[in-house]
């Protein structure tokens, strides 16, 4: 009876942990290549970047650069859009700006520092003294 309950709770706690983040992770990604639109910004599995011109079921049509060139892509193989990313780098300036502030206090620290050992050294009179003979 007690291996029976250690089972299911091992299959409890696999489904809760790995099964259900994954499918909900696949929903997200299915609903988001499905709401694709002409004009939105967005980056591929293998990296390319581009502005979407033309939206078929299956497939989807990018430009990647000024020079209009245009790449045919199926929709499995966007990864992200450009709302996405702009979120995750608004995330990223947020983590910065909190590492930042006391890397710059230290900077000031490390500043006055010196300053305070250094007044001391330039009073002090050379040892050799040119009108003693």
């Amino acid at each position: 009876m007690e291996s029976m309950l250690l089972m299911v709770a091992m299959v409890a706690v696999f489904y809760f942990l790995v099964i259900r983040p994954e499918n909900k992770r696949k929903k997200q990604a299915e609903a988001m290549r499905s709401s694709l639109k002409k004009g939105d910004r967005v980056t591929t599995i293998g990296g390319m970047v581009g502005k979407i011109v033309q939206v078929n079921d299956a497939t989807i049509v990018f430009e990647t650069s000024e020079d209009r060139v245009r790449i045919e892509v199926t929709k499995w193989a966007i990864q992200s859009t450009g709302a996405m990313e702009q979120a995750a780098v608004q995330k990223g300036k947020k983590a910065e700006k909190t590492e930042e502030a006391p890397a710059a206090e230290e900077k000031a620290e490390t500043v006055e520092e010196p300053a305070a050992v250094e007044a001391p050294a330039a009073e002090e009179k050379p040892s050799y003294d040119p009108e003693i003979k």
